[in-house]
Formats: structure tokens, sequence, C-alpha cells
């Protein structure tokens, strides 16, 4: 309206404007202009056309109802959004609390395994230096033993040698005693250099056994640390990735864009550290194989070794072929057949060696995929057709020897089927440790030293 009566008193308003454009003698210049109402629109010429094409004709009234509404509107839709944000803010500070509730558990997990690590390291550390110590100890005992030995014939020599100077009638006898005690003195000399190249070895069998213990351990430790930094850096990632999407959803202020940009600075350092630790880990993974990789060589050595130290009779620690049919059980089941005793054992070999080569055939997979307790793996399959008719023929003790060959040869040479040999406890039944047959090799030498 003011628009309207500042044209009018210049003179330009809708009065001026009509009277120029009918008296052509009027120069019209300048512009004119005023508020168009309901003459105007409903007029005819150019201005009543200009307005019915585009506007409407409304009162005071609705115009100001018109701008109420989209008012209204406006702030309708604005609260919806906010409602919108609150809520998956609230639901990012949920995720936030649950992911740091997750991380002060894992962290007293670690924590406890930690503890209990290192009390099982404390017993295998105090158990190897006690073993050691009782190996030297012994070692000493009977080097003393030798060395008494030898001033004992050191003074029977030196009393022969006085018997010979008051006796000549007994010069001879004297001179051949000499002799056996120098060949008994040689005897002692050979006897002490392979003792000490026994204890050498002893003890070196000793220390690298104790060394790579420790060696495995130091590994297994790196190891776990190494994968607890891992998972407290994912969850600092994590922890982080939550504040910045929390931070992202508050209101924009030059603090919150610092902020920001602070927690996504950290967040790209703890990324480049998770991939670091990352790289380390293959690194000790790879180090690990190989020291698996040497540890086998040693297993092998020694099933080497003890093949060539076994005889017939069984002992507590010795080589065991995985895969291969305990003929007893064929023996026994013979034994109760109409059989003569000179029959017997020629048929459970025979036996023994038709379920052998049975074993052999790769077309043969008589094993079932269960679950237990959460794991798959391999059983017998008890309906198998072949040992159905095996239960039937010899009974259930030549059942159970074939049922656990096939276990065996499943577990150590699925693919070449045929026998693995390796070492084995036969007191308990199951694989014999690196420590078990080391200890039982040096109590071997041991007892065969005392024997000479």
């Amino acid at each position: 309206m003011l628009f309207e009566s500042y044209l009018e008193s210049e003179r330009q308003g809708k009065k001026e404007w009509s009277e120029r454009r009918w008296n052509y003698n009027l120069k019209s210049s300048g512009i004119f202009g005023w508020v168009a109402r309901e003459d105007d629109y409903n007029g005819l010429g150019l201005v009543g056309d200009h307005l019915r094409k585009n506007g409407d004709l409304k009162t005071i009234n609705e115009l100001s109802n018109e701008g109420s509404s989209k008012t209204d509107k406006l702030l309708a839709n604005l609260e919806s959004q906010i409602e919108v944000k609150s809520k998956h803010l609230m639901e990012l500070e949920t995720m936030y609390n649950q992911t740091t509730l997750s991380l002060s558990n894992m962290m007293q997990q670690r924590d406890e395994l930690f503890a209990n690590y290192n009390t099982e390291i404390k017993k295998m550390q105090k158990l190897a230096q006690d073993h050691s110590r009782k190996v030297i100890e012994e070692n000493m005992t009977l080097r003393n033993e030798l060395e008494q030995k030898r001033k004992e014939l050191d003074e029977s020599s030196h009393r022969l040698n006085k018997m010979a100077v008051r006796n000549d009638m007994d010069k001879r006898e004297l001179e051949q005693e000499r002799q056996r005690n120098v060949l008994k003195n040689d005897s002692l000399d050979l006897a002490e250099r392979e003792q000490k190249k026994a204890d050498a070895n002893v003890l070196r069998l000793v220390e690298e056994h104790k060394r790579e213990k420790e060696n495995a351990l130091n590994k297994i430790l790196h190891l776990e640390k190494q994968l607890d930094a891992k998972q407290k850096l994912e969850l600092e990632i994590q922890q982080l990735r939550g504040q910045l999407e929390v931070m992202k959803h508050m209101d924009d202020d030059s603090e919150v864009e610092n902020r920001i940009d602070g927690l996504e600075e950290e967040l790209k350092e703890k990324v480049e550290d998770l991939e670091d630790i990352e790289a380390l880990n293959q690194t000790l993974i790879v180090k690990e194989r190989k020291s698996n990789d040497e540890l086998q060589e040693a297993r092998k050595e020694l099933i080497n070794g003890l093949s060539d130290m076994q005889t017939g009779q069984r002992s507590l620690i010795g080589i065991k072929r995985m895969g291969e049919i305990d003929e007893k059980a064929f023996q026994r089941a013979c034994g109760l057949m109409n059989l003569p005793k000179s029959e017997v054992d020629v048929r459970a070999m025979e036996l023994c060696s038709k379920w052998q080569d049975e074993m052999k055939k790769q077309e043969w997979q008589p094993f079932i995929r269960v679950t237990v307790d959460g794991k798959s793996k391999e059983v017998i399959d008890k309906d198998d057709e072949r040992l159905t008719e095996l239960r039937a023929e010899l009974g259930q003790d030549a059942y159970n020897a074939v049922a656990t060959a096939l276990l065996e040869m499943n577990e150590y040479n699925p693919s070449g089927r045929y026998t693995v040999k390796e070492l084995w406890n036969f007191k308990e039944g199951r694989k014999a440790s690196l420590k078990e047959v080391v200890d039982y090799v040096i109590k071997q030498w041991r007892n065969n030293k005392r024997k000479r």
C-alpha cells in the first residue's frame, strides 16, 4: 500500500496512467504502478489478460490464511525431521554404549587369560628347571663314582708295585695283575669318554628341547598379545566411528567440526595401526609355520631313531603304525572258531591282511559326518554293509579293530590309504609328545649305562 501511495504522490499511479493512455498529447515517461484490484482483474486489455493468466483473485483474509497455512506446514515438517534426527541420535548413543560395554568385558577376559597364562608358564619353567637339575646331579654322581673307582685302581696299582719290589718271586704274577689293571684303566678311560659324550648329547637335547619349548611359548604369547592389540584396535575403530556418526548429527558449529576432524584423524591412525598389526601377524604366522616344520622334522628323526631301537617287546613309548589293524583281535576271533590251533594264527593273518587291503580301496568310504559340541567331524558309519558283515562273521572285537584302523587312516593319510608311523604312548593309548619321547630316550640310555 505504501508503494501505491508513493507512486500516486509522484503522479505515476493508476489515474495518471489512464489519462496518458487515452490522451495522446501527453507524453508517457517513467514507471507507473498500483495495487491490482477486482476491476483490474476483470478489465479488458493487456493488464486484465496478464492478471488472469498469472494470478488468482483473492481477498486480504484469504492471503493471510494462506500464509499461515504454509507456515504451519513448514513447522510440522521441521518438527517431523527433528523427531527423526533425535530418534537416530538415540540409536547411535545406544550402539555406542553397547560397544563400550563389550570392550570392557573383553578387556576383563583378556586380563584373566594373561593371568592364567603366566601361571602355566611359571609351572612349566619350574618343571623344566627341576628336570635339568636332576639330570645334572645324576651325571655328577656317576662322574664321582667313576673317579672313585679310578682312585681305587691307582691305589691297587701302587700297592702291587711295592709288592714287586719286596718279592721278586711274585714279579710275574704282579706284572700280569698290573697289566689287567692297565686294561681296566683303559676301559674306564674309554667308558668315561663315552659317558662325557653321552652327557653332552643328553644336555644338548635337554637344552634344545627347553629352548624350543620356550621359543614356542614366547611366540604363542606374542601372537596372543598381537591378537589382543588387534581386537582392541578394532573396538577402538568401531567406537571412533560411532562417535563420528553422533557428532555428524549434532548442530553444526566450529567446535563440533574441529572435534569431527580430530576424530577422523585419530580413526585414520588407528586403521593404519591395525594394518601394521595384521602385516606383523602374517610375518609371525610364517615364522610359526617354519618352527612347526622344524618340530615335525625333529619328530621324524625321533621316529627313525626309535624304529632302530625297538625290539619285539612293546615299551611304554614307541612307534605305532596308524591305520594298521591289530592282528590280536583277529587271533581272538579265530580262536573262537572250530579250527586247529596250528591254523588259528594263519587264518587270523589271512583275514587281517584281507581287511587291510580292503581299507586301501578309495571307493570304500564308511564314514558319516556328525556335529559334536558345535564341531563337525567324521565317524564310522555303523550301518555300512561291509562292516556289518564283518561284525556278523567275526564279532565285535574284530569290528572294533577295523573301525579304529579306519579312523586312524582317515586322520593321518586319507588320500594315500597306507599306514603312517607315529610316536605313541602305549600306556595311555594316545599320541606321545616330544617331551615324553626325550624323557623316555634318556631313561633308556641311563638303564643301559647301569647294565654295562
